[in-house]
């Protein structure tokens, strides 16, 4: 079976502090490194096909709060504003393409085409620019953590999921009552690789029109 050629990554990371890794949601860790984070519950290793109420992962981080090194922390209006800025930085020096951006109080969602660079890589990249960003804007020290350790990657290898996300993405603020989030650096879906003019004979356009 031929492998999927990867079209899109959609980028996803916490603000410092969340999605620890024994979240009452599962998570992506296999350890706990803290001894004492590791006594407010359990690891589960993926997320759980049970999701618990928001009140008890409300209290989890309450309680995790005052042990963390550094303040849980939640990006207000001009948090955002300067995150958004330096993302629109990196996407212009890189010259990568987005197709969507949710910059949420407590974690960020890019859905960005495929590049040279690994999405590894590019996750880096924004990461490492807004934490300088907002340390110019004298709001926390350059030593001071601003996102968590990692993120999550998802790959897509299809137009119909690149939409799908696109819409998942675009109803993160939505959903947790925010206003919708326009940003200039977001460019609208043409279908890529089976966009207009597209050649029908370039590796792309021969699997991903062979699936349909």
């Amino acid at each position: 079976m031929a492998r999927p050629i990867i079209i899109a990554h959609h980028l996803i990371w916490t603000a410092y502090g969340w999605w620890r890794p024994n979240d009452p949601r599962g998570s992506g860790s296999h350890y706990v490194v803290s001894d004492v984070l590791k006594s407010l519950g359990e690891l589960h290793c993926g997320r759980k096909k049970i999701q618990p109420a928001r009140l008890e992962i409300r209290e989890f981080y309450a309680q995790a709060a005052p042990v963390l090194k550094y303040p849980l922390l939640r990006f207000g209006h001009s948090e955002i504003a300067v995150i958004a800025e330096s993302f629109a930085e990196v996407i212009t020096k890189n010259r990568y393409t987005c197709y969507a951006c949710a910059i949420m109080p407590d974690h960020v969602h890019l859905l960005i085409r495929k590049h040279k660079f690994l999405a590894e890589e590019m996750m880096g990249h924004f990461r490492n620019a807004a934490r300088i960003k907002i340390a110019g804007h004298g709001k926390w020290s350059l030593d001071h953590a601003v996102f968590g350790g990692g993120g999550w990657k998802v790959f897509m290898d299809h137009p119909d999921e690149v939409r799908r996300t696109i819409k998942y993405i675009e109803n993160n603020p939505v959903k947790e009552g925010m206003a919708p989030q326009h940003w200039r650096f977001v460019k609208v879906y043409d279908n890529w690789p089976l966009h207009q003019g597209h050649n029908p004979n370039s590796p792309y356009a021969r699997r991903l029109g062979a699936k349909g």
